[in-house]
This record gives structure tokens, C-alpha cells and sequence, in this order.
């Protein structure tokens, strides 16, 4: 089972987080997974939307009114023997708290301040409204989600809020810590989930400029086009997903999907793959999604089953590997990621 472990590569670093949605808490629970102490600062009646406590592993909480004397000096206390601060609010916030980063430059210049938000602490929409859905839409990144004749649709809060947001304030605060470190000097981390989702896109954007990333969806393999890399419907009406990319899976999809007249070699031939695509199409619909993980699974077919999220702790995979574990109440929650290596000389093997 991987829990969060206090005694992680991490053990020592103090954060704290203020309390808030989405992105600054995975960005907490990543540091806390790892062996950070992490405190979060919560406001009364501050929470619109119950997350339940899914973020909150391996933190601590003390609820302050920062609106009193009394809680915006114990605040100050808290992040004054902290070595990083993070928050997700609107820009100018924390400045309106007496929090803000200026406020602790001369007193604690080692702070690192991680702030991230929708589209930044500067520019023309820096003090507007979003969501993920936004920023996704903004980077250019939601057009690749896209089929003939639909709107883009992409999973929720995962590329943006998660992606874009969480994972880039992560590793924009280890750095400042790390530069801190050496010089004896934090700063203040602007991450913004605009900019994040742009940058995870460098690959698309390096394809497209060798003029080997198509915008329209029929000419595109990623854009649900081809018979070989999308989710098709089973007998059951669950789903199971195919991305035989490389020629030698694609030979080996052909000949598991019992498709032996199809030449391999004509892969990229676009003019063939509505026919194909339909084909391919017909033959999943005649068995169930677990017939077919039973037929394809483990395979160099490239193949997985549609999961709902109650199903994928369930799967072997996830149980051999620990990948989620049950919290206090029993449910399922996923484990910390990534895994590291045991320490020499460990006890523990943290």
C-alpha cells in the first residue's frame, strides 16, 4: 500500500497551503505525499464546494479569521516558519490580507511564494472569472479534442486545473526552493494554468511546425479519424480503446481483430480509414468489453478497457501495483505518485 509517508524525499520541508479548489490542494497533497509538513490555513465559511477531505492526506488544518488582528498574526507566524508558501487566489488577494509577498521579503527572504491561477498574475485577463474548460480553450489545447462535426470535449478539471495548474505550481516551487537553497533567496511563482496547458502542448506544436499535426479531424489519427487510435462501442455499450500507432502494433491489432485482408503497410493511407474505421467498428460490437480485455489485454495491440472510476481500483493491474489505496472510511483513493526507490540503509525503505 503507498500511503503518504512523513519520512518521504521531502521530510523536513514546511509549506503552507491556503485553503482553496483544485489545483492549489493537489499541489499541497503532492508535496505532503512526498514527506512535506504541510499546514492549511482554512477561513470560516471560506469552502463553496465540497471536495470532501480527497486533497487533505497527510496535512494538517487550523481553521483563523484573517479578518481579525488576532488570525492574520497567527497566519504570519505560520508562514514565517514555513519554507514555501502556496495559494490559488485572484490576483491581489493576499495583498489585501497583508499576506502578500512583499509583506515577508524583508523578514523571511528565503520564502518561496507559489501562486497559481487561470491566467496569471498579469495581463489583460488576469482579474477575470475561469474554469478549466477556459484555460484549455485559451491554450489551443481543447481544439485537438475534437471530432468531425462535434464540439471538443475533454475530461474534467484534469488538463487544466490538474495538469496546467497543480503539477506546474509543484515543480515551480521545488526549483525556487532549490535556487533558494543556493543563494539564500525566495521568490514568487506564477503559475498559471493558461501557461501550463500551453507548454504540456510542445510536442503538438513541434509536430505541427514538421507539418506532421493536421487541424482537421479526418486528416489527423489523434482527432478520432482512424481506425486504429480512439474508443470504440462493445456489445455490452461500455468502451474499449485502441492505439496501435507503430507499424508492428498496428500489424498485430489487424491480425487479433481478425482483419487479415487488410494490407498493414497502407496504414497512413487516409483515403481507407472511414471503410476501415467502420469495420473495426463493427467487429468490437460483437462481444462484450470484458470479452474483448480477455482476448486483447497484455497484448502489443495497444489495447485498454473504458474503466469508470469505481471500476480502475478494482483492475489487476492497479491492485498488483498498489495504485489506489482505501482511506479511513473505506473508499478508494489513488496512491501517491511517483514511487521512488528505497534509500540505502533504510528502515522503512522510504
Amino acid at each position: 500500500m503507498h500511503v503518504p509517508s512523513s519520512a518521504g524525499p521531502l521530510s523536513g520541508l514546511r509549506v503552507v497551503e491556503m485553503a482553496g479548489l483544485g489545483p492549489c490542494p493537489l499541489a499541497g497533497m503532492l508535496l505532503a505525499d512526498h514527506g512535506a509538513h504541510v499546514t492549511v490555513i482554512e477561513r470560516p465559511g471560506g469552502q463553496v464546494l465540497d471536495t470532501g477531505t480527497a486533497l487533505d492526506r497527510g496535512k494538517q488544518r487550523t481553521c483563523l479569521d484573517l479578518k481579525t488582528a488576532g488570525g492574520l498574526a497567527e497566519a504570519r507566524t505560520l508562514i514565517e516558519g514555513a519554507d514555501a508558501l502556496i495559494e490559488g487566489f485572484r490576483p491581489g488577494v493576499m495583498e489585501r490580507l497583508g499576506l502578500g509577498p512583499e509583506s515577508f521579503a524583508a523578514g523571511h527572504p528565503r520564502l518561496v511564494y507559489g501562486r497559481v491561477t487561470g491566467w496569471g498574475q498579469a495581463g489583460p485577463l488576469a482579474q477575470a472569472a475561469g474554469h478549466d474548460i477556459n484555460y484549455v480553450a485559451m491554450s489551443g489545447v481543447l481544439s485537438v479534442a475534437s471530432r468531425a462535426g462535434a464540439a471538443p470535449s475533454i475530461p474534467a478539471t484534469l488538463i487544466g486545473d490538474m495538469g496546467g495548474g497543480a503539477m506546474f505550481l509543484a515543480f515551480g516551487v521545488m526549483a525556487a526552493l532549490w535556487q533558494a537553497r543556493r543563494t539564500g533567496r525566495g521568490q514568487v511563482v506564477d503559475a498559471a494554468m493558461v501557461d501550463g496547458v500551453g507548454l504540456m502542448s510542445s510536442l503538438l506544436h513541434s509536430m505541427r511546425a514538421a507539418g506532421h499535426w493536421s487541424d482537421a479531424p479526418a486528416d489527423n489519427f489523434f482527432l478520432h479519424s482512424s481506425p486504429f487510435y480512439d474508443c470504440f462501442e462493445c456489445a455490452d455499450g461500455r468502451f474499449v480503446s485502441l492505439g496501435a500507432l507503430e507499424p508492428q502494433f498496428y500489424a498485430e491489432l489487424l491480425q487479433r481483430l481478425g482483419l487479415d485482408d487488410v494490407d498493414p503497410t497502407a496504414q497512413h493511407d487516409r483515403s481507407r480509414w472511414p471503410a476501415l474505421r467502420e469495420r473495426v467498428a463493427a467487429r468490437i460490437r460483437e462481444k462484450t468489453r470484458d470479452e474483448w480485455t480477455a482476448q486483447l489485454e497484455g497484448s502489443n495491440a495497444c489495447f485498454a478497457p473504458v474503466l469508470s472510476l469505481a471500476e480502475a481500483p478494482q483492475h489487476p493491474h492497479a491492485q498488483a501495483r498498489g495504485s489506489f489505496f482505501r482511506d479511513a472510511e473505506g473508499r478508494w483513493m489513488p496512491s501517491p505518485a511517483p514511487r521512488f526507490s528505497p534509500l540505502a540503509g533504510s528502515s522503512d525503505g522510504s
